[in-house]
């Protein structure tokens, strides 16, 4: 069986067991072993958490060489480019796999952030992509955990406000900005009659089709 290593760069043993349930349903071809990272504080939330959660996402895949591949589970997609750097094995970004997922399934698409620190990162890997031509908006929850993300009535109350905003300006699909959403994907998605793409699940489905092709 194929094994896919999926790295939660935060602390959060509450957002690890959000990616093994989300991801579940899609064990059986491929595994999906899902880690944290001790070290990394419980959400990223600042440049310095991105860089050193890059690394520590680097030194986790050197570590487990034998994987059939690699999922970065944070949106902020911290070492990604490093991580293509040391492993020929195939490597995936959340951040990276669900804009061109929500691309796929609208014109226009949207993310909803953590936080106000994370628009500036967020902006910075879509210029690079070259798809700012085609987001609809990012807004920002105004600074909340990656575990009360996908746990909390009043942040899932605040995130669905946010995301009717985001369709009111023009998002056919709405990326949610944190791996830590992925419990609540399915009710935003009926709540706002838009298409709700959760990165990890994304992220998942295309490294499924590389490690099995």
């Amino acid at each position: 069986m194929k094994r896919i290593l999926v790295i939660n760069p935060n602390s959060s043993i509450a957002v690890t067991e959000g990616l093994r349930a989300a991801l579940a349903p899609f064990e059986g071809p491929v595994r999906f072993d899902c880690i944290e990272i001790a070290e990394s504080p419980a959400t990223i939330f600042t440049e310095e958490d991105v860089a050193r959660a890059g690394l520590g996402v680097a030194d986790r895949i050197r570590r487990d060489p034998g994987a059939d591949g690699y999922i970065i589970a944070c949106f902020s997609d911290p070492g990604l480019d490093l991580a293509r750097s040391i492993t020929a094995k195939p490597v995936f970004g959340c951040q990276e796999a669900g804009i061109l997922t929500a691309m796929a399934r609208a014109d226009r698409f949207a993310i909803v952030a953590l936080g106000p620190a994370s628009v500036a990162r967020h902006m910075r890997r879509m210029r690079a992509m070259g798809v700012l031509g085609r987001l609809a908006g990012e807004l920002d929850l105004g600074g909340v955990s990656a575990e009360d993300a996908g746990r909390s009535d009043a942040v899932y109350a605040k995130t669905r406000a946010v995301g009717q905003e985001l369709a009111r300006m023009g998002a056919g699909a709405l990326v949610p900005g944190c791996a830590g959403f992925a419990p609540r994907r399915a009710q935003l998605e009926r709540d706002l009659g838009i298409a709700v793409v959760d990165p990890v699940l994304a992220a998942a489905g295309m490294a499924m089709g590389a490690v099995l092709a």
